[in-house]
């Protein structure tokens, strides 16, 4: 290892909190992890990462395991004898839509951190720093009405979707504000500043509350984002429906940072003194994990990301601003000019797991997918073995209310002609939990496929025997997996043959570490871009290697089988809308 200056990426996830130190090279010098439940699950009564309110739909974190989290990283890298003190910058992601409530005495305990022994950790000395003590995890779903309010308040989900980039959605951070400050009023009134997840966890570091990232500010629906600013229809929404309240919420939610480079100031005294940081390491903005995800890597056109975690995302990278309530746009973390296309899915790990665990175990296996994959893959695609006398399998596995579509929880199965999706039906009888395990994962692929053909063409094409890229359908031109489903090869190979990729599938060598990883690249470029002009891409293109940071996990696009799931693409949509009309959230 060189003697130059390190980076330090974090990724305070629904789960865990990880870091990652990397060089300038991008080459990974050191790692640590949190594991929520395993580390403080007892101490804070949670599961997966959070504690459930089932009677209101409330899905919620305790700020002060975050904290704890945050000092055990550090220690568990410093007892790896990693050099804090030669980290030059530091960045990171968190998980998007959550918020932190700061209340009237969080600057001056911010400003005052120290580390001396009598002080305490961070969790005692910042314990009177918040209004709430809970923050709202993405999965939440309390807030259909004020979702409702939210579609009307520009007169269309449509348009709702034009100005910031979304429909309403349970988890986005403006619906929460709005239901917290309905049902909690005097904590709302005594609030003197509102957080994101990754805004939150930047304060600490700097010692101030940091300003919104301008990526992860997207999540929220009220910022206006073709014209760069707060909506001021929405902020009276959310803000009481009075001028008054909307200039409240505005002052509580400070300015957004438009920059996503840059020092955003020094680390604070309490990291210096405690961990041996340097006084000169400086903090950079820290953004979504949806967002950090795509900064995993140099992705060109027509490349897309499957982020097989906790939730399910799809991401391709846009300079055509294209919105509509099926899906999400954000501003590109780093890049002006440049989006981000995302499907965010809640049932995604946690429903492959709910299917895992319904099978039979294999005997004297240490793999929990084992039996899984086994299915998985010795089923045929849509359990069609004779297209002629078959029908395709089409399923719903939503353990949890979906996002989109807007779906209670619940599994539905349909069937229909594998030859072009005619004769759509429900299954009056499940079939064998079995088949379960190929036709959840198509079921997430599909949906997908579904609301990204828009946005997709027909890629140039390297695979060998093609003569021309005209014989191919629009798709994707690589797909990279991440998280944790990543190291899955049934899945890799399912996702292949619904979503294509004329390139192929591949997976990060960091797996899980994406977000982190991300957070990392973001730090490097932050610091050492020559100027404001000097794009992430441009940057990161230059250092990145792909040999060693990348494996093919699968051939991706088949020819027929891919055709084959386009058959059925339609009558997939049409099953959504049965279902929704029977099964809406409320």
């Amino acid at each position: 290892m060189s003697e130059g200056p390190l980076y330090l990426g974090f990724d305070l996830s629904t789960q865990q909190l990880k870091a990652i130190v990397i060089q300038s090279d991008l080459s990974v010098v050191s790692s640590a992890k949190v594991d929520f439940d395993g580390d403080f699950g007892t101490k804070y009564g949670i599961k997966k990462g959070v504690q459930v309110n089932e009677a209101e739909g409330e899905v919620f974190a305790p700020v002060a395991m975050w904290l704890e989290a945050l000092d055990l990283v550090l220690q568990r890298l410093q007892e790896a004898n990693t050099p804090l003190n030669r980290i030059r910058g530091i960045s990171g992601s968190c998980q998007q839509h959550g918020s932190v409530y700061w209340s009237r005495e969080a600057e001056r305990l911010l400003a005052e951190l120290q580390a001396e022994a009598q002080r305490g950790k961070l969790v005692d000395q910042l314990k009177g720093a918040f209004s709430h003590p809970y923050a709202p995890n993405w999965q939440d779903h309390s807030t259909q009405a004020e979702c409702d309010k939210f579609d009307e308040a520009l007169g269309t989900a449509e348009r709702l979707a034009q100005v910031t980039g979304s429909a309403a959605h349970h988890r986005f951070t403006g619906t929460q504000i709005m239901r917290l400050r309905r049902k909690l009023p005097d904590m709302y009134a005594s609030t003197s500043r509102i957080s994101l997840v990754s805004s939150f966890l930047a304060s600490i570091f700097i010692g101030s509350v940091a300003p919104m990232d301008i990526s992860d500010v997207c999540g929220m629906n009220l910022w206006d984002i073709p014209s760069n600013t707060w909506s001021e229809t929405l902020l009276t929404l959310a803000g009481g429906g009075s001028a008054e309240g909307a200039s409240d919420l505005k002052s509580k939610l400070g300015e957004v940072r438009l920059d996503g480079g840059g020092s955003m100031g020094k680390i604070s005294p309490y990291f210096v003194s405690k961990y041996g940081f340097s006084p000169d390491c400086e903090i950079a903005p820290f953004t979504g994990d949806n967002p950090a995800t795509i900064l995993a890597l140099p992705l060109r056109p027509l490349d897309a990301i499957v982020s097989l975690g906790t939730s399910t995302t799809f991401l391709m990278i846009t300079p055509v601003y294209k919105p509509d309530p099926s899906y999400h746009f954000f501003n590109h973390p780093t890049t002006r000019g440049q989006y981000m296309f995302m499907l965010c899915y809640k049932n995604g790990g946690l429903a492959r797991e709910k299917v895992r665990d319904s099978l039979p175990s294999a005997t004297n296996s240490s793999d929990p997918w084992e039996t899984f994959n086994s299915h998985a893959l010795s089923t045929p695609p849509l359990d069609v073995s004779s297209p002629e006398t078959d029908k395709a399998k089409l399923g719903l596995y939503f353990y949890l209310p979906e996002i989109v579509p807007n779906i209670s929880a619940g599994t539905w199965r349909y069937e229909c002609s594998a030859a072009d999706g005619s004769g759509l039906r429900e299954v009056n009888q499940p079939w064998p939990v079995e088949k379960d395990a190929r036709i959840i994962v198509e079921s997430q692929a599909l949906s997908m496929r579904l609301r990204s053909q828009k946005l997709v063409s027909t890629p140039p094409s390297t695979l060998s025997g093609t003569s021309s890229s005209s014989a191919l359908p629009a798709q994707p031109r690589r797909i990279y997996l991440v998280g944790g489903g990543s190291l899955n090869p049934a899945i890799a190979q399912i996702m292949g043959d619904v979503l294509g990729g004329v390139d192929g599938v591949y997976k990060l060598d960091v797996g899980g570490n994406a977000c982190a990883l991300g957070g990392a690249y973001k730090a490097v470029w932050a610091f050492e871009r020559r100027d404001e002009t000097e794009t992430f891409d441009e940057l990161i293109g230059k250092r990145w290697k792909e040999e060693g940071a990348i494996q093919k996990v699968d051939e991706g696009y088949k020819r027929g089988v891919f055709e084959g799931y386009g058959n059925v693409l339609g009558a997939f949509g049409d099953m959504e809308e049965r279902v929704l009309e029977v099964a809406r959230n409320k």
